[in-house]
């Protein structure tokens, strides 16, 4: 059944996972995560209010060599960094080059938790990086409630690898977040893989399914 297994769901994430039940079907969806034809958003909670009723994150992300095996945003300072490094002392992956990430988000309500603001999120993964959407969550400075990874006091870099001052004005303080982690401490991430939609490689039918957030 595992090698049926067309796409994975990151850390922590609940929602619509597809499987192919012939090698057909899995040699063509593969194409198409490939190819970027397949549509998936998820459902997220982020700590903070976002003022932006939608927009979009343009990211590059990098493998984060101070805090491995994590992601982390990718800057000039941060290639520097690479310089010099033995490739047989940390590995091939860390030195990859940069890459391009894009995630569009669209601001579903803002909410309470806790006595503390929250925004729900819809959020598109365009290009379907490794923990993409914990990073630009962070990056932005609005971690995914319940990420003990890239949220408030994580094991890795703080605020997706940028310093405090290139986040936006609204970002979400510290005081809040902790405050946030306090109150979903012992429960799952609120991020949801809501919908997935595309056209089926052998039958050519669109094909579009949904299920919603437990949070």
């Amino acid at each position: 059944m595992d090698k049926m297994v067309v796409h994975r769901l990151g850390m922590d994430t609940s929602g619509l996972v597809v499987f192919a039940r012939t090698n057909a079907a899995l040699r063509g969806m593969n194409a198409l995560f490939r190819t970027r034809k397949v549509t998936r958003k998820y459902e997220a909670l982020v700590c903070g209010k976002i003022e932006q009723d939608a927009g979009s994150i343009d990211l590059p992300l990098m493998r984060d060599y101070e805090n491995p095996p994590f992601m982390r945003v990718s800057t000039d300072e941060h290639q520097r960094a690479l310089i010099g490094l033995d490739v047989d002392e940390v590995g091939k992956k860390l030195l990859e080059s940069p890459k391009d990430s894009l995630t569009k988000f669209e601001v579903v309500s803002r909410e309470d938790l806790g006595g503390s603001d929250v925004t729900r999120l819809l959020l598109t993964s365009i290009t379907g990086r490794t923990h993409q959407l914990n990073v630009h969550c962070a990056a932005i400075g609005h971690p995914i409630v319940g990420d003990s990874v890239y949220g408030c006091n994580g094991e890795a870099a703080a605020n997706g690898g940028l310093d405090e001052a290139d986040l936006p004005a609204d970002k979400a303080s510290v005081e809040l977040q902790q405050a946030i982690a306090g109150v979903v401490a012992g429960k799952p991430m609120c991020v949801h893989a809501k919908s997935i939609s595309f056209r089926h490689p052998v039958t050519k039918e669109d094909l579009s399914f949904e299920s919603d957030a437990s949070f």
